[in-house]
């Protein structure tokens, strides 16, 4: 009314609260939900082809079952079809990066060539997980398993067992994800794709450069630099862009080196225990077991075991002197995520509240 004060405006967030609110989110650990069920679920379906390639003599495959096996880890939380629909998906877009990074692995070069495609798969595979609403969001499998891939050392038959291997192992994560005792599977009710909506939402412009970019410049850095592992660099610069916010991307990516540097210590203990063949496998799937219990709760806490994992899986395959392990996986994961904050830093939109930042996927 005409004489009456008007109330007073919300205060508007400051940098100050919002980075008060990140260094929150960083200790804030989220509900249980279930999370048992999807641990499970995803330990059996990655122990499981491991296990199988281990006793049959073909351990050095290992690569394309885990990375096949990781479409259980989409759709924890829905309903068995859509699961079901998301994890069928998922298994046909890894399998496609693995053939496609042990293809680029028979070229000249293919360390860069490694580093170029893998920004192309990590723009275009963020547009897929978006428009096909995949959960979780982003494309750190995808880029993940192609660079594993691609380093692998080329020979023409590996693109053959990439295809083979990815497909029964994803095909095995789907089975596990929606089978139940006395109900029988369940009949996958595929997402269909909104790309229209995907590419013109709220800063997607900026989400896809990240993405493009960001890989691009770890990766190149660290090739350029001779470093051993180069994807795991793009790997690090990947993840945090799954958050929905500028102050969401910086914590995740503070999360990442925090969670690696614990978890190099866990990993020391146990690769210098030089762990092999079954018992190898055995400790894989308990470590991916406790990494789908915390992914959902706190992503430094998962992180203490998703290090000795990735390292212990490439030790199967390839085993390398510990110390250089350790040391490239220090190295690379630190350019990694200072070239994350940096191209969100270039690119920011807000930093102002958390959004979902707290909640890692």
């Amino acid at each position: 009314m005409e004489g009456m004060a008007a109330p007073p405006a919300p205060p508007r967030p400051t940098e100050t609260s919002g980075l008060r609110a990140g260094a929150a989110a960083l200790l804030r650990v989220g509900p249980h939900a279930g999370a048992h069920r999807v641990a499970l679920r995803a330990g059996v379906s990655v122990g499981v082809p491991l296990l199988v390639l281990t006793l049959t003599g073909h351990v050095s495959w290992a690569i394309y079952g885990a990375f096949g096996a990781f479409a259980s880890v989409y759709g924890r939380d829905h309903a068995r079809p859509e699961r079901a629909g998301m994890q069928l998906q998922a298994g046909l877009v890894l399998t496609a990066c693995l053939v496609l990074g042990s293809a680029v692995a028979l070229l000249p070069g293919e360390r860069w060539w490694m580093v170029v495609v893998g920004s192309v798969v990590a723009a275009g595979g963020t547009l897929l997980a978006d428009a096909l609403r995949w959960h979780p969001p982003g494309p750190l499998f995808m880029v993940f398993g192609f660079a594993a891939a691609a380093t692998v050392p080329g020979r023409p038959h590996l693109v053959a067992v990439a295809a083979v291997v990815g497909l029964a192992s994803a095909a095995f994560a789907v089975l596990v994800g929606s089978f139940r005792p006395w109900h029988g599977m369940a009949a996958p009710r595929l997402p269909r794709p909104d790309f229209a909506a995907a590419l013109h939402r709220p800063g997607a412009r900026a989400h896809l450069l990240r993405y493009l970019v960001a890989p691009l410049i770890a990766g190149g850095s660290a090739t350029a630099l001779g470093w051993g592992h180069p994807y795991w660099a793009m790997v690090g610069a990947v993840v945090p862009m799954a958050a929905p916010d500028a102050l969401g991307r910086v914590v995740r990516a503070t999360q990442r080196m925090i969670g690696t540097v614990i978890g190099l210590a866990v990993a020391a203990l146990l690769l210098w225990g030089q762990p092999h063949g079954v018992v190898a496998v055995l400790l894989v799937a308990l470590l991916q077991t406790a990494v789908e219990l915390l992914i959902g709760r706190n992503y430094a806490a998962a992180l203490v075991f998703v290090t000795p994992l990735a390292l212990l899986m490439g030790q199967l395959a390839r085993p390398l002197p510990v110390d250089v392990l350790l040391r490239d996986r220090a190295v690379e994961t630190a350019l990694g995520v200072a070239v994350a904050i940096a191209a969100t830093l270039a690119t920011r939109d807000r930093l102002s509240g958390l959004g979902r930042a707290g909640q890692p996927s």
